[in-house]
């Protein structure tokens, strides 16, 4: 990934205001990097109020910002949950837990640990960023087992008097990934199991970064969201799309035709990332160069071919007849 974007390190954007996406559904802008409608944040109010998503550290002066102009004191947050521990999404749940002491961090089995303890997790997003992980993410700071809860599937989290989001673990995009559907507007937030549309942009891209994107997980995991008939659906980047139905369905055609594009690639032994180039590039002709950036930067075809090559390293191994 590489890409300059618009505020330097430590520099603070101002927060946009809040958009409400239907009663007690407040979406935030956490300004990754400065650019608009990249990344957001989703406020679900009422009695036990709870965030979902943090962004990234980088992010966290204009979340907390945001969180204050909206009238959401020290004590009175309830609960942060993350849909996964990628360090947009989840980079500033340390520093937004020790901003929000009262709140308990829910967060999918398999990434609890990497919140408690994020070595690993921080090691790894250095070799995969480089330079970018400082100057546009940010890092992780530890956040105390005691606030963690693991969320399982199907729990429902309390927002107050018959209103609750409940879990629904997705799988595919990330070992680690729950989406959380909320019970009084029917909106799923579906982090990045349905992948990534920016507005700037305009078009659905999945995502399938490295380490353990997994196809058909990522299949079945949009088949789980299908069955709950959502309202619509809340992406991480970016905003609510309507007509969930259609929606799911492009995104499942979507991931298919990238997959059978990079499988070809991979058989035939070609660069994975040029062929995508090639047969979905035109996808984003007419779009302006800066917004093609920020979909370069935060959803390249690079990484996602990365990740297709090592599903299809892994499941041949799989495959492969033992010695």
């Amino acid at each position: 990934m590489s890409g300059s974007h618009p505020h330097g390190p430590g520099a603070t954007p101002t927060p946009a205001p809040a958009v409400e996406l239907g009663p007690g559904v407040l979406q935030l802008d956490t300004l990754l990097g400065g650019w608009e409608r990249m990344t957001a944040g989703y406020l679900i109010d009422g009695p036990a109020p709870v965030l979902v998503e943090t962004g990234s550290q980088s992010s966290v002066p204009v979340l907390l910002a945001s969180l204050e102009a909206l009238g959401v004191g020290p004590d009175e947050l309830a609960g942060v949950a993350v849909t996964h521990i990628h360090l947009d999404h989840a980079g500033g749940v340390g520093d937004v837990a020790a901003a929000f002491p009262s709140a308990t961090v829910y967060v999918h089995e398999r990434g609890a640990r990497h919140l408690a303890d994020p070595t690993r997790l921080v090691d790894s997003a250095a070799r995969v960023y480089g330079p970018l992980l400082d100057s546009l993410y940010g890092r992780l700071t530890p956040t105390p087992a005691e606030r963690l809860h693991v969320l399982a599937d199907g729990e429902a989290l309390p927002i107050g008097p018959g209103r609750s989001l409940v879990a629904v673990d997705s799988p595919g995009h990330a070992k680690h990934h729950v989406a959380l559907h909320d019970s009084v507007t029917g909106i799923l937030f579906a982090g990045d199991a349905v992948g990534v549309r920016l507005p700037d942009a305009g078009v659905l891209r999945p995502a399938t970064p490295p380490p353990d994107f997994d196809l058909d997980q990522a299949l079945h995991s949009l088949d789980r969201f299908a069955e709950r008939r959502p309202s619509g659906i809340a992406l991480a980047h970016y905003g609510l799309l309507p007509e969930p139905g259609a929606l799911l369905d492009e995104a499942k055609e979507t991931l298919c035709a990238w997959a059978e594009t990079a499988e070809r690639a991979y058989r035939a032994g070609e660069d994975i990332a040029a062929a995508l180039d090639v047969r979905f590039g035109a996808d984003l002709a007419g779009v302006d160069p800066a917004h093609r950036q920020k979909l370069e930067t935060l959803n390249g075809v690079h990484s996602n071919a990365a990740g297709l090559r090592r599903w299809f390293e892994q499941r041949d191994r799989r495959a492969a007849p033992s010695a």
